[in-house]
């Protein structure tokens, strides 16, 4: 049954807030400590590893919880909504901090915030997932959220540029920041509370953590989409790590980099709806596995820039923009689709540890791609204030084309995906 488009627009709106956060929490608040607050960088670096550590160890906590939450409102909406104001109030004090500071605050308000978002994205995106048992609905309920998301990425891009000056935009940028999330993540949460149905609860069977974790072992289906969303997303995260030093120093245009990463967001946007028309009309892993294919040749050309090519690296980020909407939409419809899997065996819907598991394996990406790119960029001699040419040879070759392979082993893994359309409808009728 196809759900209403206001009733989508209403589930999707706590997807802007819940986005206009992650960007400040995980790239602008690392240099905002230790450039404008004045901590040691070293200390800060440490402060906010262990902070990470703290928030990958909760992911299959709040994940189960999220399963076995029985309060108010319902495991999907009740949970989530239990979760905004720590998750709100904590943003805005770690965004808008006082002027005399010490790494405490940083490390409570920091670490608080990153529980708060884990416990509110879980059972939002669980609760997604389980709107519909529909396949292709699935895809249209994912496309309007990753939407919202990509509004409130680019809303958290351009905040820094829209407010204060070029000496002070990075802490206005944060106050903004602050006060976009404390109001709008209270307010579009308690909207989609009233409005946006809880799902039904289709489990006959409940299960411990560490039940609930051999299933999901057992299932192969899952294993299979994991590892390929594991391996495109640390070839996407990549070039995301060196995006910065790509376009200041191979390219030679600092002033660039706001303007090409806005690009490159809003033309993902547009990219939403053409991956749900693309799996409307093939199927989904089809149509990811073709967007990811034609992306490597694409993205293999910024290989070949250098200073000044300023026009060819604007239209490889509307290229690659447009098929960033395809692994933001596809996958977790997916998802959607093989938690199904496990229900139909175990008898427990357990779309909370599922969602934690796909959380985990993008920290991951992002933490490897980081621990790999960077001692590389030493053993080839790049340093951002005095690098040789090769050195930016090795900079444009680490970018441009050592995300290719695991991309396409990526494809290699979900090319012949056991679950299409067919194998979903069965599903749902053993369910």
């Amino acid at each position: 049954m196809r759900t209403r488009d206001a009733t989508l627009v209403i589930y999707a709106l706590p997807a802007f807030p819940l986005a206009a956060l992650a960007l400040p929490l995980f790239v602008i608040v690392p240099t905002f400590y230790s450039e404008v607050m004045g901590l040691p960088v070293a200390a800060v670096g440490g402060v906010l590893f262990a902070i990470r550590l703290i928030d990958a160890g909760s992911d299959p906590i709040f994940g189960w919880l999220a399963d076995r939450w029985d309060g108010v409102g319902g495991r999907r909406r009740g949970f989530f909504l239990a979760s905004i104001p720590l998750t709100a109030s904590a943003a805005f004090m770690l965004f808008w901090p006082p002027q005399t500071i010490g790494l405490s605050y940083l490390l409570v308000w920091g670490g608080l915030l990153s529980l708060g978002f884990t416990w509110s994205s879980l059972p939002y995106t669980a609760w997604g997932a389980e709107l519909s048992n529909d396949y292709a609905e699935r895809t249209r309920i994912a496309a309007f959220r990753e939407g919202a998301t990509l509004i409130g990425t680019l809303s958290a891009i351009s905040l820094p540029f829209a407010v204060g000056t070029a000496a002070t935009n990075s802490a206005d940028g944060l106050k903004a920041a602050a006060v976009l999330v404390a109001v709008f993540l209270p307010l579009t949460g308690l909207m989609a509370f009233v409005f946006v149905p809880e799902p039904v609860n289709r489990s006959t069977r409940e299960f411990g953590l560490m039940q609930s974790l051999v299933f999901m072992s057992k299932n192969r289906p899952f294993l299979r989409l994991i590892a390929a969303f594991l391996l495109n997303g640390f070839a996407n995260a990549i070039p995301a790590t060196l995006f910065l030093y790509f376009v200041s120093e191979r390219l030679g245009a600092p002033e660039w980099r706001g303007p090409f990463l806005l690009l490159y967001f809003a033309c993902a946007v547009l990219g939403v709806p053409l991956a749900v028309n693309a799996a409307r009309r093939w199927s989904k892993h089809k149509a990811w596995s073709g967007a990811m294919l034609v992306t490597c040749p694409i993205f293999a050309v910024s290989g070949f820039l250098g200073d000044g090519d300023l026009v060819a690296f604007g239209a490889i980020c509307v290229c690659t923009g447009l098929l960033l909407g395809f692994d933001l939409v596809l996958p977790p419809s997916m998802q959607a689709d093989v938690i199904d899997n496990d229900t139909a065996v175990s008898g427990s819907q357990r779309s909370g540890m599922y969602f934690a598991a796909w959380a985990l394996a993008t920290k991951l990406s992002l933490a490897t791609a980081v621990g790999v790119t960077f001692p590389m960029l030493s053993l080839l001699g790049f340093d951002p204030a005095r690098s040789s040419p090769d050195a930016l040879k090795g900079l444009s070759m680490l970018y441009a084309w050592a995300p290719i392979v695991p991309k396409l082993a990526a494809i290699g893994l979900m090319w012949g995906f056991p679950i299409d359309r067919v194998a979903q409808r069965e599903l749902i009728g053993r369910i």
